[in-house]
């Protein structure tokens, strides 16, 4: 496993992290969650993230249960705030009130005393991104929270965030958690010139798109009945990739990857990793041999003949 640093941060990840959107306390449970971590460490992912949403708190609270046994300095622990958490006024978005809870009971979920980053899981246009700094400035100074971190921010919003935290010295975010795959490419045009020029890292999340991008999804093929396809719930956040053209695509894709000697899953991590400003892709998984697979694209790096193949192909 390979490690990169997170921003201009002196904090080093995996180049493969784990997370556990759609699957810790959904498809996941104890056992299986406790062999994924297991499996993640011995392949060298030091890199683990949640949110408190993931199943309303669920994700952290079977992670509570595994993570402690383990060193605490032997990984990195992320976690998230800003989507409801309860029916009341006060229990969503980025006020100081919200954040300032919400990172109280993720701490007590996941049983920690401190998390490495806290990311704003959405920009809040309710509240003062002043506020919203400061407060996890202090959650910072009082060592619950190591980096701030941001996900899915525009361009814009996280120029704004550096020039207020600049302006009341406060902790700059250091690290951006956008969606990031061959089929998804919406931050290359504005979100990644602006976070090089500030140093804010990528961990991009769904750098498979959702799977589809491991070819387990066919043309004309059924879905695969234990599939994420194939579950009404996670099926909303899979059915934008299932296209004739992506799966056109998926065809081609895998013809490159084969005459590298890749999986197609490996090509399409090893490609997103090809940038250097993206410290880390985010996989989740329910089986160990699947992070397997996945650990395999760290350290690869495809050839410009390939990338200008793979780019023609996108481009169609």
């Amino acid at each position: 496993m390979k490690y990169r640093k997170l921003g201009r941060s002196g904090l080093k990840v995996s180049e493969i992290s784990f997370g556990s959107w759609m699957t810790y306390g959904h498809t996941v449970d104890g056992n299986i969650g406790e062999q994924l971590i297991e499996k993640a460490f011995e392949l060298g992912i030091n890199f683990i993230d949640t949110a408190n949403v993931y199943e309303r708190g669920e994700a952290e609270k079977l992670l509570g249960n595994i993570l402690p046994r383990y060193p605490r300095e032997s990984y990195v622990l992320a976690t998230k705030a800003f989507f409801p958490m309860g029916d009341g006024p006060n229990d969503r978005g980025l006020s100081r009130k919200h954040v300032f809870e919400q990172v109280h009971a993720s701490l007590k979920r996941l049983k920690q005393d401190y998390v490495d980053i806290l990311y704003c899981h959405r920009y809040d246009p309710e509240t003062p991104v002043e506020e919203t700094l400061r407060t996890i400035d202090d959650l910072i100074r009082q060592g619950k929270v190591l980096y701030a971190g941001v996900s899915e921010w525009s361009a814009a919003q996280i120029e704004e965030a550096m020039r207020i935290a600049d302006k009341y010295l406060l902790d700059r975010i250091v690290v951006n958690q956008p969606q990031y795959s061959m089929f998804y490419r919406k931050i290359e045009a504005e979100v990644i010139p602006v976070s090089g020029k500030y140093g804010v890292a990528q961990v991009v999340y769904s750098p498979l798109a959702q799977g589809v991008l491991t070819g387990k999804y066919r043309l004309g093929s059924e879905l695969p009945k234990d599939s994420r396809a194939a579950d009404p719930k996670t099926n909303m956040w899979i059915k934008n990739f299932l296209t004739e053209s992506h799966l056109r695509k998926v065809d081609q894709l895998d013809a490159v990857a084969k005459e590298l000697g890749l999986s197609l899953g490996t090509l399409a991590l090893a490609w997103v990793l090809r940038q250097d400003i993206v410290a880390s892709a985010l996989v989740g998984a329910t089986k160990p041999s699947q992070l397997e697979e996945n650990a395999k694209a760290s350290g690869v790096v495809l050839p410009q003949e390939a990338l200008d193949r793979i780019e023609a192909i996108l481009s169609e």
